[in-house]
C-alpha cells in the first residue's frame, strides 16, 4: 500500500512519517508524529528529513521521543472506515416533502387536491 502523504521536501518521494511545525514567537521547530491531516502551516517529513532537520542559530528543535515509523492504517482505522461505509449504504427513511408546491389544500367537497374557486365573503 502506498503512503497517502509524501515528504514535503522537494524531490523527495518517500512517505511522510513526521510533521514539522514552526513556533516563530518562541524560535522553535517542533517535529512530532505525523498529524492526522495535512495543515497549511506545517510540513510532512520522511524519516530521513525528520531526523536530520537543522534550524538557524538561536532556534531550538523539539522532537518527540521514539522513532518515526510509518505504521500505516491500524485495524481500528479500518474498522471505523468499514462502519462508516455500512452507515452510508444503509437506506434512509423517506421523509414527507413539505415544500409549498407539494401541499394539498383540504377541501370539504369534491376530490382531494382538486382546485376550486371559493366565493369571496362580504
Amino acid at each position: 500500500m502506498k503512503p497517502v502523504r509524501r515528504c514535503s521536501r522537494p524531490a523527495c518521494v518517500k512517505g511522510a512519517v513526521a510533521t514539522l511545525t514552526y513556533v516563530y514567537a518562541e524560535s522553535t521547530a517542533v517535529v512530532g508524529p505525523l498529524a492526522t491531516y495535512s495543515e497549511p502551516h506545517s510540513y510532512d517529513l520522511c524519516e530521513d528529513h525528520a531526523s536530520r532537520l537543522t534550524v538557524p542559530i538561536g532556534w531550538e528543535v523539539l522532537r518527540s521521543e521514539g522513532d518515526f515509523v510509518d505504521s500505516g492504517p491500524s485495524s481500528d482505522d479500518l474498522l471505523a472506515l468499514a462502519d462508516a461505509v455500512r452507515e452510508a449504504a444503509r437506506p434512509q427513511p423517506m421523509l414527507p416533502d413539505t415544500s409549498p408546491r407539494q401541499r394539498t389544500i383540504p377541501t370539504s367537497k369534491g376530490r382531494r387536491g382538486h382546485l376550486r374557486v371559493v366565493p369571496p365573503t362580504s
